[in-house]
């Protein structure tokens, strides 16, 4: 019987946004899988206009969250995740624009187009977008290797916390 080689390091990305009466903020934080920090990176605010809002409709939000926020927030971080967690249900749209596993914690309230998923990381469950439920395999295999002592909502008041402090040191007001 031949023995398996244990899988290597994991790097889990976790990502929010925020909307304020600036705009929209994103913080993204990519950790190990035992939750230490490896690189953390934020926007500036997205303020869509007018113009934008009646041109995209409907598709402004996932525009912002997917498109605008979340993708170059993946794109321009150097620690490559191997699963993106975020707290924003309606940014799990960024799956469609990435060769990466995403799932959202699940919220109380009823989010369409999405399968809903336990896992032992999270007390509160999780969500997949349906076009990519075939991820949940994947994704459960990749939770496996994190840490036991790892809650995939923890990481969240940390990035909340960083924004906070980045705002007082006013990171916030200029271009990323």
């Amino acid at each position: 019987m031949s023995q398996s080689t244990p899988p290597g390091p994991i790097n889990l990305g976790f990502l929010t946004v925020l909307q304020e009466p600036s705009g929209w903020l994103g913080g993204y934080l990519v950790t190990n899988g035992w939750g230490r920090p490896l690189e953390f990176r934020l926007t500036t605010a997205v303020q869509p206009n007018r113009i934008q809002a009646a041109l995209y409709g409907p598709t402004l939000t996932e525009y912002l969250l997917a498109d605008l926020i979340g993708k170059t927030l993946v794109e321009k971080t150097s620690a490559k995740p191997d699963l993106i967690v975020t707290d924003i249900p309606a940014a799990l749209p960024l799956r469609s624009r990435l060769e990466i596993p995403v799932v959202a914690l699940r919220s109380q309230t009823s989010i369409p187009e999405t399968t809903p998923m336990d896992h032992s990381r999270t007390s509160a469950g999780l969500l997949l977008p349906a076009r990519f439920a075939t991820d949940a395999q994947t994704v459960a295999e990749l939770l496996d290797r994190v840490d036991t002592a790892v809650d995939l909502g923890e990481p969240f008041a940390r990035i909340r916390e960083a924004i906070a402090e980045a705002r007082k040191m006013g990171v916030t007001n200029r271009a990323a």
